[in-house]
């Protein structure tokens, strides 16, 4: 039986007085955490009306992804440019065309399988005589201005039900164009600022109170953890390989966890000097202790298939991580043009560590798990319809793809309804492409978010999924954060948006018409459930009492920073 230090009177009436003198919550360190969760504000990892609590899964596109060739402005004459983004480089043809109907409605909807009929725009079964099972042209995406690009094909039946919208032009004040700093931006929420040291979803787990109460509140799945589940309060949880699933690296077996289990009790009874004797130590012990039976019973070894996407009658492994399990291949002798991803090491790492997110979110009372992939830093050979960028994009599509079909069939502790996805990439690329075929470092770049409760297109009376990336989404005083299509010209007033944030610079940059903060305040307000005061702490910024007020990250307006106008918060969710 595991023995844990008690909480003293004295501790008690300690804390009992500081109480009394109102210290804020987000100071209160050595409030037991049993008490915090009673004194924490809003909703955060409280169960709803359906008895789900609302979670979050991130994906950070490490290397900065290409928002121009993800969703493009395919109408914006800037982009078709021959000195721009030709086609036969890095550019995307658009369909010529009507629009595709995607509609969600065939039992087969893996696009590969899929070919376009000029006459009727459905997809329709490909021949065995058609030359490639790949779709060439930009994806229409419904709004006459943006597009797809074919490797982001997978999106289509998710954005389709509503359930996916593309917010461009993403971006934070003085935007950095190191790697580096713009993702500490990023996991922060403090632009230019490299004194916070702890993230924005580990300030957001410890307003919710659970902090070191449950054993699984946020937790990782790659390599080391991220600054964005990092801070000095709380012990976040990092998985870097799901088979050795607890932070000391103990195999997954039953002696190793008893092992680990009798070292943690063993331990926990060594005696300490009484002011050693701190309750957040014998938390973390317990903690730890519990995290490590919980893994045990997570199946990170099973395996999920898609009840749509056939081939022969053999269904589409969810989460390939390997080649055996990489789309129709295996039921074609391999063949390379039925990968529903492409066929490395790296994609099936990535697809390991979502698996074992998902299943995090899934089957614990986790309510943030997320993981990362990089390769988004294309300088070089990026590729426009094929190629490394668009591999990069087919793994992200099916991705998404996957997590909707898996959240709608498997749903235990977490539905699709109650579940958020949210991608982040620390900025954008060159309008214009380089001399090595790839695109540099630039500013405005692009978000993800999906989940059923997600305003896409034609739900809750939404007319479009894309925000950010069209010459009519305003009107009146706000028409001047519309995109303005057109060419380079030296009057920054008449700039097209493509070029728009310095007309200085040769290969042009993308302007920020919304603050990343914005997006991310979003999502912990209306869907995590924070309140207002909440994500005042969370992200500073939103505190117009602050230091440094910026609000216009809620409401919009001209940024107080360097005076670019925002948006504010998008509406994106229901």
């Amino acid at each position: 039986m595991h023995r844990f230090n008690l909480y003293t009177r004295r501790a008690f009436l300690d804390q009992s007085f500081k109480l009394t003198l109102g210290v804020a919550l987000s100071t209160l360190v050595n409030i037991p955490f049993v008490m915090k969760r009673a004194l924490a504000e809003g909703n955060i990892g409280l169960p709803g009306p359906d008895g789900k609590v609302k979670k979050l899964l991130f994906i950070f596109l490490r290397g900065a992804n290409d928002a121009l060739n993800s969703v493009i402005p395919i109408e914006d004459p800037a982009y078709a440019l021959s000195t721009t983004r030709p086609t036969t480089g890095i550019g995307i043809a658009k369909d010529t065309e009507n629009a595709i109907n995607y509609a969600d409605t065939g039992p087969c909807l893996d696009l590969t399988q899929w070919t376009l009929n000029p006459n009727t725009r459905l997809l329709q079964p490909r021949t065995a005589t058609d030359p490639t099972y790949s779709y060439d042209r930009a994806i229409d995406l419904g709004t006459g201005f943006a597009a797809l690009h074919p490797s982001l094909k997978f999106l289509a039946p998710v954005y389709n039900a509503g359930d996916l919208v593309f917010v461009h032009r993403v971006g934070y004040p003085n935007q950095s164009r190191s790697h580096f700093d713009s993702q500490n931006y990023w996991e922060s929420g403090a632009p230019n600022n490299n004194l916070v040291r702890d993230g924005i979803f580990y300030r957001t787990i410890l307003e919710s109170g659970l902090a070191n109460k449950s054993p699984l509140t946020a937790v990782s799945v790659q390599s080391a953890l991220p600054l964005i589940l990092r801070g000095s309060a709380a012990a976040m949880t990092n998985l870097a390989d799901p088979a050795r699933y607890d932070l000391l690296g103990v195999p997954n077996t039953t002696a190793g966890n008893l092992k680990a289990d009798q070292f943690f009790a063993t331990g926990n009874l060594l005696p300490t000097p009484d002011r050693k004797n701190r309750e957040l130590l014998a938390l973390q012990f317990q903690n730890l202790s519990d995290t490590l039976q919980i893994f045990s019973q997570i199946p990170f070894s099973a395996e999920f298939y898609d009840n749509e996407n056939t081939d022969q009658d053999a269904p589409y492994n969810l989460f390939p991580t390997s080649a055996a399990q990489n789309g129709g291949a295996p039921f074609h002798g391999g063949d390379s043009a039925k990968y529903v991803v492409d066929n490395s090491t790296s994609a099936y790492t990535f697809f390991k560590n979502l698996k074992a997110a998902a299943l995090i979110l899934n089957k614990t009372d986790a309510i943030i798990a997320g993981t990362e992939f990089g390769g988004f830093d294309t300088h070089s050979s990026q590729g426009g319809v094929t190629g490394a960028h668009a591999n990069l994009l087919r793994r992200l599509a099916w991705a998404i793809y996957a997590l909707r079909k898996y959240f709608l069939t498997q749903a235990d502790r977490c539905t699709w309804d109650n579940l958020v996805i949210v991608t982040l990439s620390e900025f954008g690329r060159t309008t214009v492409q380089n001399s090595s075929g790839g695109t540099d470092h630039a500013e405005g770049g692009l978000m993800l978010i999906a989940g059923g409760g997600v305003r896409g297109y034609g739900k809750n009376g939404s007319t479009t999924g894309v925000f950010g990336c069209s010459p009519s989404e305003f009107s009146g005083a706000n028409a001047d954060l519309n995109w303005v299509p057109g060419p380079r010209t030296t009057n920054p007033a008449t700039c097209g948006t493509m070029w728009a944030a310095n007309v200085n610079v040769t290969q042009g940059y993308l302007k920020r018409q919304t603050d990343y903060r914005s997006v991310l305040g979003e999502i912990i307000r209306k869907h995590l459930g924070a309140t207002q005061s909440q994500l005042n702490r969370i992200i500073p910024g939103y505190n117009p009492s602050g230091d440094k007020p910026e609000p216009e990250l809620l409401s919009g307006g001209l940024s107080s920073v360097d005076g670019t106008k925002i948006r504010g918060e998008v509406g994106f969710l229901i």
